[in-house]
């Protein structure tokens, strides 16, 4: 890596990434200073995509400079690196274990034999129409349920303390506006006892700094709506080659 780029922490990100804003969220949480690059996903740095070989993708989190890539690797790696700040996961090897198996099941598995992404499911809802999206609906809906059933009345996933479950799935309340209007479904409704959680993580200063406001990131889902259909020239649409036209809650230049 070029001089200057291999000492310090550095984060390559994407504003509106849920990915991204895990990140965010747990170095806010360690109070941890840190250089935050945006990246134009339509015209990847070198830095990143020397960082990210494998998967080209943000976050990275490269930290004196060696990179640690995927949002919860990267979260648990904050945790470790600063241990006496704030712990993110439970001393407790058992509580450890199920605090990675939940927030794993956000991004991951569900239920056999239906696996999907969180990320994905909710893409679904703002992609598709008719009984494709409906199904997608009722496949949001249940993960939000099972959620809601591991929340139970406390007061964060992992009792009194934020953590790394509260970590992992904070990040898309901030897409559930888009996904309701889309979509026509109330996630309130759906899971009302998710509410109250939503309202105490916000409530937290590494929350409501790190994520967007949910009318910018319906911007944002408008504008991939305009310009991305689920099909182009018979391929699946990545809507990574557009975002680069929307920085930061705007409409910038876009040149296909």
């Amino acid at each position: 890596m070029a001089e200057g780029e291999n000492k310090g922490l550095v984060l390559l990100d994407f504003w509106v990434s849920p990915f991204g804003q895990r990140c965010r969220i747990a170095l806010a949480e360690k109070g941890v200073e840190y250089e935050y690059r945006e990246e134009n996903l339509r015209d990847k740095s070198p830095l990143l995509l020397k960082s990210n070989p494998v998967h080209k993708k943000i976050p990275v989190l490269i930290h004196d400079g060696k990179p640690v890539c995927e949002s919860l690797i990267i979260v648990q790696y904050i945790d470790e690196a600063w241990p006496d700040r704030a712990p993110l996961l439970p001393a407790d090897s058992y509580a450890r274990a199920q605090a990675r198996f939940w927030a794993d099941l956000v991004d991951k598995k569900v239920h056999p034999p239906s696996a999907f992404h969180m990320y994905e499911s909710g893409t679904k809802l703002w992609k598709l129409k008719g009984e494709a999206q409906e199904e997608a609906k009722k496949e949001f809906i249940e993960i939000l349920k099972l959620l809601e059933g591991e929340l139970g009345d406390k007061k964060y996933f992992g009792g009194d303390t934020f953590g790394l479950v509260d970590i992992a799935l904070v990040p898309f309340t901030a897409w559930f506006y888009s996904y309701e209007a889309c979509a026509n479904l109330s996630a309130e409704k759906e899971a009302p006892k998710l509410v109250p959680w939503v309202k105490r993580c916000r409530e937290r200063e590494s929350v409501s700094k790190s994520l967007p406001d949910p009318l910018k990131v319906y911007e944002f889902v408008c504008f991939l709506k305009k310009l991305c259909s689920w099909h182009v020239n018979g391929h699946l649409c990545r809507p990574e080659y557009i975002v680069g036209g929307f920085r930061h809650g705007r409409l910038t230049s876009f040149v296909g």
